[in-house]
């Protein structure tokens, strides 16, 4: 039998964050988590309260401890191991003592009567956690700690900020502050500190590790709000003192996203400036490029012209050519940045493999009708209507019009805020026209009007022979660009890819078309990963690093989410392990919270405090 348990868990403890006994106590019980209760009850169990204390709360294994260790809390033996590094799979027990790796050796070499728990995974494989660089769960985490669709991912760290990064903030990126809203007062103040969001969450409980990038917009909007144009020299200040705070304070780079108001409104050189203080802290330049059709070769370009002017590492989310026009693009695109490459260059990508993209509605309007906050103001306007109508029907421009590259008959409504928009959700964008009687640009405008909110989007934009194309490259990465949901608190119909990456990419790529290998996948979604964002101790099953491990079926991991009912968690997943504790066991949910949050190279525990 597939995932047999052998002993009896070992317990967590709770203990004073400063006792002598801390280390001494993690090191005798370890950190298993709770038995799981299945899969089918997910329902039924616990929301957003953690049953057992958060990592804030526990003291994590000292780096060497592992050294010399004679005893074990958890034996994983009959596994095939792939251990990320790109290596071809071996058999191999691994075992774990708090939050570490302690031994990975061949098989029977380990002494099964010293492990509190010994679990058998004949069939299996045993592979490092995967890390998704491309998170969307900066709030939702608050609100539900669960993140169900990641985890059945096997996802064990999410790293978010693309655009927009939760903190740090100051009253341009939050506007007015309700005082009678005491979240938001409190937030407001403890988190002008990059680091507020990731301590708050970590304190709150969180299943899997989180950590972020700064976003670029966010950078912006702490110096000039929504304002277009240049910084002025003070602005400019601002921007890198509040980039190297946060790099001192734990993120990974700066995260620009360059179609969307007011991230569109920064220039090169703004960038290029920004840039060279995330290099001096050993981070990375991330961006959501300002063009990913007609435009995608300049805005490649552009990506690169920063990487070498700032000397800073590159990464481009989610490589793309969206637009059926702009399919052939593809082959240029690859050969763009294998070109700056053989140059020096350093500069990756990443990808999700679907040929739908998801984002909001407001991604059909030309970037300046957003500028100091006018988004609905413009929209109300007829003259303002009118110049917006024309530029969408205008030839391509610098600007990105995901309606145009998926066309109304592709752009499909996901989700809504008015209560009224509901039933639309699902609908095509034509669908809703003809419902309503008009056209589609005035349907598009009159619904954001109606619905207040950005509403969000699945365009069908893509082309499948290019995502294959893609995953084979040896310097792409993947990420889901998806927010982890909870089926039973889940509405409206996101992407399917915030359930289904990395299965899909293990069901349908690998064991079905053989696309890519299974050791490339997983060395795609976990060292590569880890290694890419300095994260030196994660990614891979060696001795001594955390242990963040999952355990599939190779067999029968697979997505189950689909665009029509995205809400379903994806199969093949038998354990999940966050530095050590059991989140998933068996395939059910064990109600435990062991995340941690983590921070980028560029930390510093007594970061000067700079004054802007």
């Amino acid at each position: 039998m597939r995932g047999k348990t052998f002993g009896r868990p070992a317990e967590w403890r709770q203990v004073s964050r400063w006792s002598p006994l801390s280390v001494c106590l993690l090191v005798l019980v370890g950190g298993l988590g709770m038995p799981g209760s299945g899969a089918e009850a997910l329902a039924a169990q616990t929301r957003a309260s953690p049953a057992i204390p958060g990592t804030a709360d526990l003291e994590p294994l000292p780096r060497d401890a592992w050294r010399g260790v004679e005893s074990y809390d958890i034996l994983f033996i009959g596994g095939r191991l792939v251990d990320g590094s790109g290596n071809a799979w071996r058999y191999a027990d691994v075992a774990v003592l708090g939050d570490r790796i302690v031994a990975v050796a061949p098989p029977g070499a380990l002494d099964r009567s010293r492990a509190g728990e010994v679990i058998e995974i004949p069939g299996l494989v045993l592979a490092p956690g995967f890390i998704d660089i491309n998170g969307q769960s900066e709030f939702a985490y608050l609100e539900d700690g669960r993140g169900l669709s990641k985890l059945y991912q096997g996802i064990t760290t999410e790293i978010m900020g693309e655009s927009n990064s939760a903190s740090p903030v100051n009253g341009l990126v939050t506007g007015r502050v309700d005082p009678s809203d005491t979240t938001a007062v409190r937030r407001a103040r403890e988190w002008q500190r990059f680091d507020g969001w990731g301590s708050e969450m970590e304190a709150r409980g969180v299943t899997l590790n989180v950590g972020s990038f700064l976003g670029g917009t966010t950078v912006r909007r702490f110096a000039m709000g929504l304002s277009e144009g240049r910084p002025t020299p003070s602005q400019l200040d601002t921007m890198r003192a509040v980039t190297a705070r946060s790099m001192q304070e734990g993120a990974f780079g700066v995260a620009s996203a360059l179609i969307y108001a007011p991230g569109t409104y920064a220039e090169t050189d703004e960038l290029i400036e920004i840039s060279r203080v995330v290099a001096e802290y050993g981070g990375l330049y991330i961006t959501h490029m300002r063009s990913e059709s007609y435009h995608l070769l300049e805005a490649i370009d552009e990506a690169i012209r920063i990487g070498a002017e700032a000397e800073v590492p590159v990464e481009i989310f989610h490589l793309k050519a969206a637009g059926v026009d702009n399919w052939h693009l593809t082959d240029a695109a690859i050969a763009r940045i294998d070109s700056a490459r053989a140059a020096g260059v350093d500069v990756a990508a990443g990808m999700y493999p679907y040929t739908a993209a998801s984002t909001g509605l407001t991604a059909c309007l030309p970037p300046w009708i957003q500028a100091d906050g006018r988004l609905y103001r413009n929209l109300r306007d007829p003259v303002m209507r009118a110049r917006i109508r024309e530029e969408i029907l205008g030839p391509p421009t610098s600007w990105e019009n995901w309606c145009r590259l998926a066309t109304p008959e592709g752009s499909v409504i996901a989700s809504v805020s008015n209560p009224d928009h509901v039933r639309y959700v699902g609908w095509t964008l034509d669908r809703v026209a003809a419902d309503q009687g008009k056209d589609w640009i005035d349907t598009m405008m009159d619904f954001i009007l109606a619905d207040r909110s950005r509403v969000g989007m699945i365009y069908f934009a893509m082309d499948e022979e290019n995502v294959r194309r893609k995953l084979a490259l040896p310097w792409m990465k993947f990420g889901t660009d998806g927010s982890g949901w909870n089926p039973d608190r889940a509405g409206g119909q996101p992407h399917p890819r915030a359930y289904g990456t990395y299965p899909r990419i293990l069901g349908q790529y690998v064991r079905e078309e053989g696309v890519i290998t299974l050791e490339d996948a997983v060395r795609k979604s976990s060292w590569m990963v880890a290694d890419r964002l300095g994260l030196r101790d994660r990614g891979l099953v060696v001795e001594g690093f955390f242990a963040d491990l999952v355990i599939f079926d190779p067999e029968t991991i697979r997505e189950r989410a689909t665009f029509e009912r995205p809400h379903q968690l994806a199969e093949g997943v038998r354990y999940l392990f966050v530095n050590g504790v059991g989140v998933i066991r068996e395939g059910g949910f064990a109600g435990v919270f062991p995340g941690r949050f983590l921070r980028g190279p560029g930390y510093r525990a007594s970061s000067r405090v700079l004054d802007y």
